[in-house]
């Protein structure tokens, strides 16, 4: 519980520090939680999966509703003739009726079958939850990327720009310097071929941006602001064996995993059950009339019926055995699942300490290399480097601030990550300002399969009305 504690403070913190204030008089600058709230609001896969889970709680209602009474009506009119005589004589006859029945039967008693079917419904219903969580923090985890890409492609750009400006000064003060005799036409010659390498790079990185930007549209619903690099990461801690051990109570993929386990037990045990009969209570009315006269007949009947099967080619058998593969397929999946979410554990936390590891790296490589090119530039000035030597100089620099760039965005997708491998990469979990979907509001609506004439098929129809205009 204080891993769990720690891990959503420190997420607490990611975005209140994401959402620290524009400067005065500047456009507020769209923040980390801005976008995943977006993104959470406008995924279509979201509601993709939320319509499957509402399809899913749909099943539950028609498990209700075959335990109850099934009543249909039937009419037909019949037109009966014949020829009746001799060699002779012959005679044709013939009458109309008119036939109108209610049939009904409810179901007494099944071996539990109808029951363990019902389950299995609502098991199923609690696994859909959990894949929808699971998409949900598929859809989180690709906003942060997209809102991170964004800001390390804008800084590329904006790295490249000030490199090309640069390289210009640098180009122009060796034709200066050319002019006055104090460098080759080779020094101009490096000068010139910098600066188109850098109008280049330039050129990608404006490409790079615009995809990024694009990437950022799909994920997030929308265009891209001014976006606002997190200031900061709280430590998530670093006991990763703890973490395991957390993420295998409570990542979807596990609870749905184990949900998955009890349906198909459940699904075994009712295609055991199928091998029984079946005790069904059966009534019927109906009237007959002649259409022709005024005869009628009226007729009605009450029974039990007890209905199982002898053979059936060896259907029931199969479908028994089939049953049973897919319990052990499931659980053959729940010990995957279990693999797969330790793995991704350990990686999240291994790529989230290189990560930072590497910033640090990073950082001291950007100052070393700025020392270095601001050093060799003085030094040119006098006469004891070549404007090759501060060329290469300010290319060290560029590589290690580009570097460095990647870097804060990678520990930022990185942290984002650790906590989708625990499974806390959720609105919820996020605290986002925005109104979380309920996934049980549409079950307890249908859940007890009501009919359009009642009161709560009225209130789910205004439901399905507004989901329809969403």
């Amino acid at each position: 519980m204080a891993t769990k504690r720690l891990l959503r403070w420190g997420c607490v913190a990611v975005l209140w520090a994401a959402g620290l204030g524009a400067q005065p008089g500047a456009v507020r600058a769209e923040t980390l939680a801005d976008a995943l709230t977006a993104a959470y609001v406008n995924s279509g896969l979201l509601q993709q999966n939320r319509a499957l889970l509402r399809a899913a709680d749909e099943d539950v209602a028609q498990a209700v509703a075959s335990l109850r009474p099934i009543i249909d009506w039937s009419a037909d009119v019949q037109r009966d003739f014949a020829r009746t005589g001799g060699a002779r004589l012959a005679r044709n006859s013939g009458e109309t009726t008119a036939n109108l029945g209610i049939v009904g039967s409810l179901l007494l008693y099944d071996f539990g079958r109808s029951d363990f079917l019902t389950e299995a419904a609502k098991e199923t219903v609690l696994a859909t939850r959990e894949a929808l969580r699971s998409v949900e923090q598929v859809v989180l985890l690709t906003a942060v990327r997209a809102y991170m890409d964004v800001i390390r492609n804008r800084e590329f750009v904006l790295l490249r720009r000030n490199n090309l400006r640069l390289l210009q000064e640098e180009l122009r003060a060796a034709r200066d310097r050319f002019e006055v005799g104090e460098v080759t036409r080779t020094d101009v010659a490096q000068a010139e071929a910098a600066v188109a390498l850098a109008q280049s790079g330039l050129a990608v990185a404006e490409g790079d941006f615009a995809r990024a930007v694009e990437e950022f549209r799909e994920a997030v619903g929308r265009a891209p602001g001014t976006l606002k690099a997190p200031d900061d990461l709280t430590r998530l801690g670093d006991d990763v064996d703890a973490a395991k051990a957390a993420a295998m109570q409570r990542h979807p993929d596990i609870l749905q995993a184990q949900r998955n386990v009890t349906v198909a037990e459940l699904n075994m045990r009712a295609a055991e059950a199928a091998k029984r009969p079946t005790l069904n209570l059966t009534g019927r009315l109906g009237t007959t009339n002649d259409l022709a006269d005024s005869e009628f007949s009226r007729s009605g009947s009450v029974g039990l019926e007890l209905r199982g099967p002898i053979y059936q080619g060896g259907r029931l058998s199969s479908l028994e055995r089939q049953a049973r593969a897919q319990r052990d397929q499931r659980l053959a999946q729940l010990h995957l699942a279990g693999l797969q979410v330790k793995q991704d554990v350990g990686n999240a936390f291994a790529n989230l300490r290189a990560a930072r590891a590497g910033r640090e790296a990073n950082r001291e490589a950007v100052r070393a290399a700025r020392v270095a090119f601001e050093g060799t530039r003085e030094e040119a000035k006098l006469g004891a480097r070549t404007t090759l030597d501060v060329l290469d100089a300010e290319q060290d620099l560029l590589d290690a601030e580009a570097n460095l760039i990647s870097a804060n965005a990678d520990v930022v997708i990185a942290a984002y990550s650790v906590l989708a491998s625990l499974g806390d990469l959720t609105a919820r979990d996020l605290g986002l300002g925005v109104q979380i979907y309920d996934p049980a509001a549409y079950y307890n609506l249908v859940k007890d399969a009501p009919v359009a004439a009642s009161e709560e098929g009225r209130k789910l129809d205004r439901v399905l009305r507004a989901l329809g205009k969403n």
